[in-house]
This record gives C-alpha cells, sequence and structure tokens, in this order.
C-alpha cells in the first residue's frame, strides 16, 4: 500500500475506536452487516430512465444476502416490458453486490435495484421487524387478482375533465356522472379473473359477464361516458 509523503511525515496517533458498526434490524433481529452475507429482507424499490420515459418497481426476498426472489414491475415503455424479463432471470442467484454492479438491460430497473440495496443494507425493509422474514414468494400478494400489477391509467384535460381508463378494481369501460357531471362511480372489468376464467374453458361473453362490476353510485348516474369514446 502506498502513503503519500504528507502522510509518511505525520506523527502516529492511537486510534481506540473498536465499537463496530451500528447494528440494524433484519428480519425480526439486530444485526451488525460486515458482509453482504449479513444481509437479509424483502424491500421494494422504484427505479427510472434518464428520460424518466418509464419506471420500474422492484421486489426482492434476499436471505443471507442472495436474492431468493424478484418481482419486476414497469410501466411507460414497452421496451422496458422486454428488460424486465431478461433481468427476472438474471437477479435470482445473485448477491444483492452482485445484482447492484449487473447490467439489468434498463436505466429504470438499474436505479430501482440501487434504490432497494439502500433499503436493504440500511435495514429500512418491510421485514425489517418480521421474526424470520416472509417466504419465498411473498412477492406476488403486492399483485392484484390473477396476478397482474396493480395500476392506475387516469387521463384529463381542463376542456373535457377527466377520464379513468385503468384502477385498481379493473379496466374501467363506463363512467357515470351526476346532474352536476361529476364523476360519481364507474363499471369495470377484473381483467386478470376474466382470463383466468378463459383459460379454463368459461367462454369470453360469459367470463366478460361474470367479471365486470360496479364501485361507487354508479346506480345513482344520471349520464353514463365511455371513457375511451371517440
Amino acid at each position: 500500500m502506498e502513503y503519500s509523503a504528507e502522510v509518511k511525515h505525520m506523527n502516529e496517533v492511537c486510534n481506540l475506536q473498536c465499537h463496530g458498526c451500528a447494528p440494524i434490524p433484519e428480519e425480526g433481529k439486530w444485526v451488525k452487516a460486515k458482509d453482504i452475507c449479513d444481509i437479509s429482507g424483502l424491500s421494494h424499490g422504484i427505479g427510472w430512465c434518464a428520460p424518466q420515459q418509464g419506471g420500474c418497481k422492484l421486489t426482492l426476498n434476499v436471505k443471507n444476502g442472495i436474492i431468493k426472489e424478484a418481482l419486476v414491475e414497469t410501466i411507460g415503455c414497452s421496451g422496458m416490458t422486454h428488460s424486465a424479463a431478461m433481468a427476472g432471470e438474471i437477479l435470482p442467484g445473485k448477491t444483492i453486490l452482485e445484482a447492484l454492479n449487473t447490467d439489468l438491460v434498463c436505466d429504470a430497473i438499474n436505479v430501482a435495484m440501487r434504490e432497494i440495496f439502500k433499503q436493504l443494507v440500511y435495514g429500512r425493509t418491510q421485514t425489517a421487524f418480521s421474526e424470520g422474514g416472509l417466504p419465498i414468494g411473498s412477492s406476488l400478494e403486492d399483485l392484484g387478482k390473477g396476478l397482474r400489477s396493480q395500476t392506475a391509467t387516469i387521463f384529463s384535460t381542463g376542456e373535457k375533465g377527466v377520464r379513468y381508463l385503468e384502477m385498481v378494481e379493473g379496466y374501467i369501460t363506463e363512467m357515470a356522472l351526476d346532474e352536476n357531471k361529476e364523476v360519481i362511480g364507474y363499471k369495470f372489468v377484473r381483467l386478470g379473473k376474466m382470463m383466468e376464467d378463459i383459460r379454463h374453458g368459461m367462454s369470453a361473453d360469459k367470463a366478460l359477464e361474470k367479471n365486470t362490476a360496479t364501485y361507487g353510485r354508479f346506480s345513482e348516474g344520471v349520464t353514463f361516458i365511455d371513457p375511451r369514446e371517440e
């Protein structure tokens, strides 16, 4: 190891610091994390690309420094969905340090990895105080019915007002307005559940009818509009 001339000529002062690193909460325990294998937990990271065209939510379940489970959710960029597929293949089995220094194909996913890394190594995870953490597969609980990401798509203009296109309940087919033309409810289709029913042999018409429901005071609507009207 090389030292600069200035350091070589310094007088030696005894350094008695030996208290070690501060413990962080991990899966119901306080851990003094010195190595990557000391890190465990389930957490989330949000990332975005340089032009901010799309975003990524990354969920990892880490056990003893190794990524055992990964959920990659993206929005806003078609290419990012293919990047997510590759990242899903890359992440499991890697240490969190390896994953941090691996090209996860998309800027947004790389940024999400950076953010979740900080959550994990600082003890700010969802499972910080959960004894034993969560079993592998727990990230799927964050998804909606039919294992679809919980998303909302809303469009609005000052001239024509708001259009609800998709909410956590599902794909919006109709909006109900009152006498003041204010939104009081909507009709939606649970796409995830509908596709499951079709996959199991139900006709598309029957599956659509079964998985169509309303929210709010839809039945009291004075006017009903299609949010995708041309």
